[in-house]
């Protein structure tokens, strides 16, 4: 009795632990991460929309938590590295505008495919480098779920002159 009593226990430690290791809000917290307010669209769009158990997410931009742009283009104005931050800032919009939508990260099953443009000129071949800002970050949230199909393109102008606009498509249950 006792043997079976502490297999169940194990059991349940092992559900409680694997159930944490897949709590993407756990994640963002452990990283230091908050959602911010999903933003508004900019034009006659709509951010999310939902179809059977994918949600194609709109274009997003790098929006801070005090509702400012990372504006620039990336090689001129703004080093890899800073577009590279940029288009983590765009991860945390993507996923905020995401949670808005589904109330609960948990429910997302994959990240299928991001698509990325980054404001650059045309000698600038990096693009890959900078948008790794957002798909690094939605793999530390979301593990192997989190690995997706990507496109990483240069763009001459964005709007509003932001330094990159990123796109998403996820599986949910």
């Amino acid at each position: 009795m006792k043997l079976l009593f502490v297999f169940f226990v194990c059991i349940a430690v092992s559900f409680s632990v694997s159930a944490q290791a897949n709590d993407p809000e756990k994640k963002l917290k452990d990283l230091g991460i908050e959602l911010i307010p999903p933003t508004k669209p900019i034009a006659n769009y709509v951010k999310a929309v939902r179809t059977g158990n994918l949600i194609f997410l709109a274009g997003h931009g790098p929006t801070r938590a005090d509702g400012s742009n990372i504006t620039g283009k990336v090689g001129k104005e703004l080093t890899v590295e800073q577009g590279n931050e940029a288009a983590r800032v765009t991860a945390i919009s993507l996923l905020s505008t995401l949670k808005n939508e589904l109330g609960d990260l948990r429910k997302v099953k994959r990240i299928v495919k991001v698509t990325g443009w980054v404001n650059c000129n045309s000698e600038f071949t990096d693009q890959p480098k900078v948008i790794n800002g957002c798909s690094d970050l939605l793999v530390a949230v979301f593990g192997e779920m989190g690995k997706h199909a990507r496109a990483a393109l240069g763009a001459n102008a964005l709007p509003m002159g932001i330094a990159v606009e990123i796109e998403m498509v996820v599986e949910v249950e």
